[in-house]
């Protein structure tokens, strides 16, 4: 069903000063489900509330692996907010967990169930496109009798300050509009932030890469094939040999009638590694294991990706900075909780809580308040705990070091290392481990748990598989091709400040739509002669943008988002 794009008078651009400007209780920028909570529990207080998306539609630029879960102890979940969200917006219910360690054709698969349904209420797979736009509708209704609304096409670009301080925002299609707070639930790009000071891009180490493909599927054969009844999901984690080597994983869940199936790695890694990202899927869609499940029929509706913050490193303690605050990918909320990912969920609390926050010290002369009650309020819950575990501080301080991962992998390399780990006891003890969520949430970032340990775990009691694969993924071009666009010519929404290979050349292969040997996509290198000496440069494209931000990580680039309503729009998410 399409949804229609929600409107709100508000008075373009135009010449003002500071006495006429619009002014709104609160301004929440972006209608993802952190944005979407924010501006619920506001308008639930009586706050007048406006919501900005830069989207032609909420959901149109949003993309998530697919999980949102609902915690016990979380003092929010969206059902809370939004009734019938699970019967209306959410895909099927995941009911079985499993991670597979491959070690080429070989295979050893450990249930996970217990570890994903530890302080789980529920959980369910999501399409980001249809599951925000129904919030949208929800939060448009609800925020339109506070004498706000949801405003679709504005792209916010900055923050308005006067004598200094945090006043409201700015927009490419609005004149500046005044708050009393802005809630910032721009995502993982969020230009808020970076404009507070509050995230930079400077550290890969400090990201992941995911990468996605949804795959259309008849609900009856997603049924049949996963061995589940209508009203169950199945989510299938891989890690192991088949990436290359690169620190990271893939996924597959099912959806009512579709599978999201993709990869998320540390930025570092695929840097080092120089790995292309739609390669990497493509090993995943072309396994022996997954040949059961896609059968001879492979038929990809979309191809898209994202950034993802690493909590345990980019959390921000304070997110806050006078009348700003941060919520979800924003704040670096998202939970790498070992094999399991937790993003939206956290989202939905912060964005709640911080609505909450603005409501008790509504009123209060000092600009901060809000941001300080907010902050305390994520450390009373327990959320800044789950995001920022301080016994992973402990660990990377010791196991992230050189020479100890150096150490270990010599270990498991050797023969000693096998007969450790392949006997039936170890067995026992791994499928334990990985069903702990103490030790897998203090779990080192290094090749020895992403590759080196899953793939002797593979090789030493996984059985050999003989399915051959019949899939053959989309090329690059095809899946660029087959997504939809509003190029804005003429504005361009990236630009290379150095473009010598050695500056911006990463962006060459990382970015995921561009390849070294493929021409059509974003980042290209070739090679120009200057007085008589060859030089490898990087020439940039915009328009098959799928505005992830890789490149402002690993290039030597600005960036900002595109104009409202502007660049790639997802219709899965």
């Amino acid at each position: 069903m399409a949804v229609p794009t929600l409107q709100l008078e508000v008075r373009p651009m135009t010449e003002t000063n500071e006495t006429d400007r619009e002014h709104y209780e609160a301004v929440v920028v972006g209608c993802g489900p952190g944005g979407a909570a924010a501006a619920s529990r506001l308008a639930d207080h009586g706050i007048e509330t406006l919501v900005l998306e830069r989207g032609m539609d909420a959901g149109s630029k949003n993309v998530s692996g697919g999980l949102i879960y609902a915690e016990e102890s979380a003092p929010y979940t969206i059902d809370d907010l939004f009734d019938g969200f699970r019967e209306e917006a959410s895909e099927r219910p995941v009911t079985d967990y499993y991670i597979h360690n491959v070690a080429g054709n070989k295979v050893k698969s450990y249930d996970l169930t217990d570890l994903h349904e530890d302080d789980t209420d529920w959980c369910d797979a999501v399409l980001r496109r249809p599951m925000d736009s129904w919030l949208a509708e929800r939060v448009h209704e609800k925020t339109s009798e506070t004498g706000g609304g949801v405003l679709t096409n504005v792209r916010v670009n900055g923050l308005l300050r006067e004598r200094g301080r945090i006043t409201g925002v700015t927009c490419d299609e609005l004149d500046p509009i005044e708050a009393e707070i802005i809630i910032a639930a721009d995502g993982v790009n969020s230009e808020l932030a970076r404009e507070a000071g509050l995230m930079d891009w400077e550290d890969p180490n400090e990201w992941f890469q995911g990468v996605k493909a949804v795959v259309e599927m008849e609900p009856n054969v997603i049924d049949d094939r996963f061995d589940i009844d209508e009203d169950e999901g199945v989510a299938h984690l891989f890690s192991g040999d088949l990436f290359e080597d690169v620190r990271g994983g893939g996924f597959l869940y099912t959806n009512e009638e579709s599978l999201s199936i993709g990869t998320v790695f540390h930025l570092d890694s695929l840097v080092e590694e120089q790995a292309e990202p739609h390669e990497l899927l493509d090993a995943l869609l072309t396994h022996p294991l997954l040949a059961r499940w896609l059968g001879d029929e492979y038929d990809e509706r979309e191809y898209s990706a994202k950034l993802v913050p690493d909590s345990k490193k980019v959390a921000h303690r304070e997110p806050y900075q006078d009348r700003l605050v941060l919520v979800g990918d924003a704040a670096g909320q998202m939970q790498a909780q070992g094999p399991i990912i937790k993003g939206m969920n956290h989202a939905v609390t912060a964005g709640a809580l911080a609505a909450d926050a603005f409501a008790v010290t509504r009123g209060n002369a000092d600009p901060a308040a809000a941001g300080r009650r907010y902050t305390q309020m994520l450390e009373d819950s327990g959320t800044m705990d789950k995001l920022r575990p301080r016994r992973y501080d402990l660990a990377r301080t010791v196991g992230e070091r050189d020479r100890v991962t150096d150490a270990v992998e010599r270990v498991l390399d050797s023969r000693v290392g096998s007969l450790a780990i392949g006997n039936p006891i170890a067995d026992r003890v791994l499928q334990r481990a990985y069903n702990s969520p103490f030790l897998v949430s203090m779990l080192p970032d290094t090749r020895t748990g992403y590759v080196t340990l899953p793939s002797i775990i593979g090789e030493e009691h996984g059985r050999t598989l003989h399915w051959e694969s019949s899939v053959e993924p989309p090329s690059l071009d095809e899946r660029i091709g087959d997504l939809t666009y509003d190029t804005d010519v003429g504005n361009p929404h990236i630009e290379v400040r150095d473009a010598s290979f050695e500056a911006s050349g990463a962006a060459v292969y990382a970015c995921p739509v561009s390849a070294e040997d493929f021409g059509g996509g974003c980042y290209r290198s070739e090679e120009v002669k200057r007085n008589g000496t060859a030089e490898t440069v990087v020439s940039l494209d915009t328009q098959p943008c799928v505005e992830c931000g890789t490149c402002a990580v690993v290039a030597d680039t600005e960036w900002e988002h595109p104009r409202g309503g502007k660049g790639v729009e997802f219709r899965e998410g």
